[in-house]
């Protein structure tokens, strides 16, 4: 019998829902009159998403992050959250306390008012996070045109070394380790520089399943062939993984939780894109384009090469 694979159990339960020929998006829609209510939920697992050394406090923000980053790619403000706890009986006041300012923290980074949500006792810390705005539109993962440029908010690779220094033995330099490491426990949304250019995207998507995972499934839903011809990384990644042996394109494309988002847009919106960028002190890079046919490849000594799905699975 074939395991059954993240995919394949979503299908079931659309199917049993009666959803049909469904696209996945970073966000759930209600159609309300005019507006729509936009939704989002994510759960981080102690076992899974928490390595030993992190703070509670940084796992219970994260969560937030995991849905704040969505909304930034969809470029739509969140504006109420609820939330779920799942704590062991053992757990003591202090640990309470430090996740409780995590949640405080994030909540007051993104100026979302936490309406309500649930607690519950097991066997280990399950946070769960459901967040709501209201928008007359999102940014959708299937529109990008031939033509379009191709663009992510950050360099990616970081939280994969940074992922194993913390699981593992720490090595590097020490401003790059704390780099790293901050990138895994620390990450930043651009939840700003979504809402202001959203007009001028025509497709964004989060990254934190991974860059190929990403701009697989947007070249899939935009029935359009995605040309990478910049690896989005930085000469200090570079350095480390020629160091340590490492193999760069995995660290870059499959490596997953960095909460940047890939966007694609018109040429004769790049200038105004780059001055918001500057303008939010974010930091974009100009990875390819987008051309007709299917799939996605990276430039590599004068030839191309398909990239696949490779970035993090659940099954």
């Amino acid at each position: 019998m074939k395991k059954l694979d993240e995919t394949g159990i979503i299908k079931i339960f659309q199917k049993s829902f009666g959803k049909k020929d469904f696209e996945s998006e970073d966000v759930e829609i209600v159609n309300l009159g005019k507006n729509k209510i936009i939704a989002k939920t994510d759960t981080l697992v102690e076992s899974t998403d928490i390595p030993s050394k992190m703070k509670l406090s940084d796992a219970a923000r994260k969560s937030v992050v995991a849905c704040v980053s969505d909304f930034a790619a969809k470029g739509v403000k969140p504006q109420y959250g609820m939330i779920s706890v799942n704590l062991p009986k053992t757990i003591s006041r202090s640990k309470i306390n430090e996740i409780v300012s995590g949640f405080k923290k994030a909540c007051k980074e993104f100026d979302i008012s936490i309406i309500g949500g649930d607690t519950n006792g097991g066997k280990e810390i399950v946070f769960n996070v459901c967040l709501f705005g209201m928008t007359d539109k999102i940014v959708t993962r299937k529109n990008a045109r031939e033509g379009d440029l191709i663009f992510v908010t950050g360099p990616f690779g970081y939280t994969s070394v940074g992922l194993n220094m913390l699981l593992d033995k720490k090595k590097g330099n020490e401003t790059f380790i704390k780099k790293s490491i901050k990138s895994v426990i620390k990450p930043n949304p651009k939840l700003k520089f979504g809402i202001k250019n959203k007009k001028y995207f025509s497709s964004a998507m989060d990254s934190s399943d991974g860059l190929s995972t990403t701009l697989n499934e947007m070249s899939k839903q935009s029935k359009s062939k995605f040309i990478i011809n910049k690896i989005p990384t930085m000469k200090d990644l570079e350095e480390h993984a020629k160091s340590y042996k490492l193999n760069l394109n995995n660290l870059v494309f499959n490596g997953g939780e960095e909460y940047e988002f890939i966007f694609t847009a018109s040429p004769k919106h790049k200038r105004i894109i780059e001055k918001n960028a500057t303008t939010l002190k974010t930091k974009i890079i100009e990875i390819g384009y987008v051309t007709s046919g299917k799939g996605v490849y990276v430039g590599k000594n004068n030839s191309f090469i398909l990239l696949k799905d490779a970035g993090w699975k659940h099954f």
